[in-house]
């Protein structure tokens, strides 16, 4: 019998990265509709998501346009980049997130992620890899960071 066909799109294994390495994803544009199905699903009704004011009402909001949770944000960068981890991630095991910047409806987000750390579990037999990841807007502005720690398959 031959060997099995490849996969495509299968993720980086730990002997893939090292320190130093870094990738960039490909764009999202968030829609107002991406804005409602989240709120909708995770029940974060602020107002400041859930409500609508009429044009030119929303002289008392800190934030212009139609501004969306961070946790938004970072689901679809975690989105973004799931083609890096896919058959090789076993676990998320922790990170920071910092929210730099706003982000609205009709802004277009990318992920920047470069490999900080980068090493072998205490059994050797998978790897444990944590990147700094960095949100970006079309205007080049980072709008939230976070550092997760993965762990990944070995080949």
């Amino acid at each position: 019998m031959s060997d099995p066909i490849p996969i495509a799109g299968r993720g980086f294994c730990f002997e893939d990265l090292k320190v130093g390495f870094r990738i960039r994803t490909h764009r999202r544009t968030i829609a107002e509709a991406d804005l409602a199905a989240f709120v909708n699903l995770t029940w974060l009704t602020e107002e400041l998501f859930a409500v609508v004011e009429k044009p030119g009402d929303d002289s008392s909001r800190a934030l212009k346009g139609r501004p969306v949770p961070g946790a938004l944000v970072y689901s679809f960068a975690e989105g973004l980049l799931l083609p890096t981890m896919q058959d090789t991630g076993l676990a998320f095991l922790n990170a920071t997130i910092d929210i730099k910047g706003p982000t609205a409806v009709g802004d277009t987000i990318h992920v920047e992620a470069e490999v900080t750390e980068h090493r072998l579990t205490s059994k050797g037999d998978r790897g444990l890899v944590r990147f700094a990841n960095k949100v970006i807007n079309q205007r080049g502005e980072t709008v939230l960071e976070y550092n997760p720690l993965r762990m990944l398959k070995r080949k």
